[in-house]
């Protein structure tokens, strides 16, 4: 399997466990309605973890623009690769929000509120306030970024004469449980106001597809909001992967 392929599968479960537990959790006569933000946060950072563990030695399992754009910036990949991967996130992105929507179809028309239906394909503020919800994506995706870089560069550390070399258990076996663990508290920490969508892919395409699905009583697609999540993280990426440089190597 290519890159390509392993990014779009992996991207597309990302958005069907993470995405399915929102509307899980907002549609009308779900079995978890109203089950709480404690559900959302937990269930993305394993949503993270399980795609992760699925394609990370297929394409590395990025899963986010910003993450893409921050392994760059670090060295991490080449220019040329750049594109491929992001296209394939946002594909594996609209893939998994129209499962989630097929999913749960017959709730759709058992939620009176346009704008639950909205939340469960993409992010939005609590408080419209423009420049801090832009403020809180870059922090979010500043602090996901450096966490990833740092988590990986631990792995060389574990590599010392006369110790056990733990780097192949590290990597392999516990990382990406770390990684989701990593989304799961910027959720908790950091996500109220805006509802941390962290991934420009993650909001952007399930927003293209609500646009496009036949949902009844959808309402708006929100467009005067979606560029924030989606210029946020792309500069928190960069300011991530800046300050782990900085800091972390």
């Amino acid at each position: 399997m290519t890159e390509f392929w392993g990014e779009v599968i992996g991207t597309a479960l990302l958005l069907t466990l993470g995405n399915g537990i929102v509307a899980n959790q907002l549609l009308g006569k779900t079995k978890g309605n109203g089950t709480g933000w404690l559900l959302i946060t937990v269930g993305w950072g394993l949503s993270v973890a399980v795609a992760a563990y699925s394609v990370a030695r297929i394409s590395g399992a990025h899963l986010n623009p910003a993450v893409t754009i921050g392994v760059w910036y670090n060295g991490g990949m080449d220019l040329e690769q750049v594109p491929v991967y992001l296209a394939a996130q946002m594909l594996g992105a609209f893939i998994g929000a129209v499962l989630v929507w097929l999913t749960y179809y017959s709730h759709w028309s058992e939620t009176d509120d346009a704008d639950l239906k909205l939340a469960v394909f993409s992010t939005g503020p609590a408080i419209r306030a423009p420049f801090w919800n832009l403020f809180c994506e870059v922090v979010g995706t500043a602090v996901l970024i450096f966490g990833i870089l740092a988590i990986a560069a631990n792995v060389d550390e574990m590599k010392s004469d006369g110790l056990p070399d733990f780097s192949t258990v590290f990597s392999s076996g516990i990382n990406p449980l770390l990684v989701g663990l990593l989304v799961c508290v910027i959720g908790m920490g950091l996500g109220g106001p805006t509802g941390f969508a962290i991934n420009p892919a993650r909001d952007l395409a399930p927003r293209i597809a609500h646009a496009i699905l036949p949902i009844p009583g959808k309402g708006t697609s929100d467009w005067g909001y979606a560029w924030i999540p989606v210029v946020g993280p792309m500069l928190g990426g960069v300011l991530g992967a800046m300050l782990f440089q900085v800091l972390g190597s």
